[in-house]
């Protein structure tokens, strides 16, 4: 039994705010922002609508376009490090509004890793015969966690939800590979006190190292080789790190997706919005071998090649 993506979609909330807006909070402009980032807006969430509001917004597009309903869910997995609360998590509170009412639900916390994570969990019941349909959602409200005084942190991050139906698919396609890894050591880099707190240089060389071989890697898992992808979905985090995982795939630069200058940094849900917009704007065609590859605090990694 393959497992595979069934069905794809994602929510941004309406509010934008602009470099220039971030101009009017902290000391820095907009041409500094674009040259080191790739960032001109991103997408903040009001304070009425938190994240599990994102989330469902997400996985009802996602059921629309797997033809299914929350019935027919067996599993909801849920990447975030921003949940509502404590507990009750965000899946269960999904669980209950979509009528999943054979669902099992958890929350995963990988930080921007976590729709990967979450990927390969799937995969591995659907493959089994445990379960057949799962809902993957990756989601974060970062607008809540982000200090809006903190010139080097807030100009990243944004808020939103991509969500993924994975199911039993036919031979050859659907998930083929994955590839999770942690690094404990390096938490200290990326973590949240009150704020997110970051070394920025740190975080760079981590993630353009590790981008790159995790990319790789999860092509060669399957016998093929880089020249072998047809699309690449990079962690929407900074335009620099992107271009450093598509050189080391040495694929042209319209064969990766890019939404970092319209989202900014949204963590575990960067790679599922894109992954959606894509699918839906026909850039994602019929047996493409697609990677996905991200980065996270944690120290957190993760990367999954699919054939569509």
């Amino acid at each position: 039994m393959n497992a595979g993506i069934i069905g794809v979609g994602h929510f941004v909330p309406e509010k934008v705010v602009t470099n220039h807006d971030l101009e009017k909070l902290v000391d820095t402009n907009d041409e500094w922002i674009r040259t080191r980032t790739g960032i001109e807006e991103r997408r903040i969430a009001g304070d009425d609508m938190d994240t599990s509001h994102m989330a469902y917004n997400a996985a009802v597009a996602a059921l629309e376009d797997a033809e299914i309903t929350g019935e027919d869910l067996d599993l909801i997995l849920v990447a975030t490090v921003t949940p509502d609360q404590p507990f009750p998590s965000v899946a269960c509170r999904l669980q209950e509004r979509l009528g999943a009412k054979k669902a099992a639900a958890m929350d995963i916390s990988a930080a921007c890793s976590g729709f990967m994570y979450g990927l390969a969990t799937a995969k591995q019941f659907i493959e089994s015969g445990g379960y057949k349909h799962i809902l993957v959602i990756g989601v974060e409200k970062l607008s809540k966690i982000t200090d809006w005084d903190d010139r080097n942190t807030c100009v990243l991050f944004g808020d939103g939800a991509g969500s993924a139906v994975v199911g039993e698919v036919e031979d050859g396609k659907g998930i083929l590979s994955f590839e999770l890894g942690s690094d404990g050591s390096g938490g200290e880099h990326l973590y949240q006190d009150e704020y997110i707190i970051m070394n920025g240089r740190e975080v760079f060389k981590f993630a353009v190292r590790q981008m790159g071989e995790s990319a790789v890697n999860v092509v060669e898992k399957i016998g093929l080789k880089k020249e072998d992808v047809d699309y690449l979905i990079p962690h929407q985090a900074n335009i620099r790190i992107m271009e450093a995982a598509r050189q080391r795939l040495d694929i042209e630069e319209s064969k990766m997706s890019k939404s970092v200058h319209k989202y900014g940094n949204t963590s575990a849900a960067s790679i599922p919005i894109a992954l959606s917009e894509d699918v839906k704007n026909g850039k994602i065609k019929e047996n493409d071998l697609i990677v996905l590859v991200g980065f996270g605090g944690g120290l957190t990694w993760g990367a999954v090649a699919i054939r569509w």
